[in-house]
């Protein structure tokens, strides 16, 4: 179900933000304002462990937090980051069965090959396509109507483009080219590929694509924007603010969000739930 509905949407013609979150109170406050949320595998790691996104994350971990998100948010899309498939096409389609059955309205597969690395970072070896394509076969075919997007993290933007083809031919709904540096090439990428494939760009702060706005993608051919990790950053600087100058130990923190602010959000939030499932 979330899959068709989420295929509507994109093809609408309209460009579609995804808002990186890290839990499921980052994926409310997202969903006051956006309609789609994407499940960051660099802000779960985070979150969950602690960690960096060089592949610590355990698919069963991301499937409860999939599925907890999807309680408290019945109708949002939401676009989930399963890596590489952690592991072979046989253990690659079980997650997208799994993650279906939660309510995922859509995953990402990427090319990389462990131990992976965020895709803006350097150190990054890919998958030859002949690992790749059997893998990204069995997604598919697992798949009911769950949204399906190849992602390559090759950095020649020539075998990047032959590479995203080649996934399209097996069925990807959507492609995306991981880490782009000129703006300009999405052109040439958008031109290369048809039509009926969707073309995702992924935005970082401080990664390897500028910035540039959505209308802009759009006038460019982007389906789909994914900005990654604003979540999992803004809190970083938000908590690190307060904690220096709880550190000075005056008490006198001019806080934007109080007791009564927060409390009235998630009591709002509770009360929307019961109207849904009631």
């Amino acid at each position: 179900m979330f899959g068709k509905i989420f295929k509507d949407r994109v093809d609408n013609g309209d460009i579609l933000p995804l808002i990186g979150i890290y839990d499921v109170f980052s994926a409310e406050l997202a969903a006051t304002k956006f309609e789609a949320i994407f499940c960051s595998g660099y802000g779960f790691s985070a979150s969950h462990y602690g960690l960096p996104d060089e592949g610590f994350l355990s698919w069963t971990d991301m499937v409860d937090h999939v599925k907890r998100i999807r309680n408290v948010l019945p109708e949002i899309h939401m676009v989930v980051d399963i890596d590489d498939g952690h592991g072979d096409g046989k253990t690659a389609s079980h997650i997208v069965r799994c993650l279906e059955g939660v309510g995922a309205s859509a995953v990402i597969l990427e090319d990389q090959r462990r131990p992976k690395r965020c895709g803006h970072l350097p150190g990054k070896e890919i998958l030859s396509i002949e690992e790749y394509l059997p893998k990204l076969d069995a997604v598919i075919s697992a798949r009911e109507e769950l949204y399906v997007i190849a992602r390559t993290d090759a950095s020649n933007i020539d075998e990047a483009i032959m590479r995203v083809n080649k996934y399209a031919e097996v069925g990807a709904d959507g492609v995306l080219i991981e880490g782009i540096s000129d703006i300009e090439t999405i052109y040439k990428i958008r031109a290369s590929i048809k039509s009926e494939v969707s073309l995702t760009i992924n935005l970082i702060a401080g990664g390897k694509t500028p910035k540039v706005s959505r209308n802009n993608l759009k006038n460019m051919g982007v389906n789909i924007v994914n900005y990654s990790t604003p979540c999992l950053f803004a809190a970083h600087e938000a908590i690190d603010s307060v904690l220096s100058v709880l550190s000075d130990d005056t008490g006198l923190i001019n806080e934007k969000v109080t007791l009564t602010e927060n409390n009235s959000f998630l009591t709002k939030k509770l009360s929307d739930i019961n109207k849904s499932y009631f």
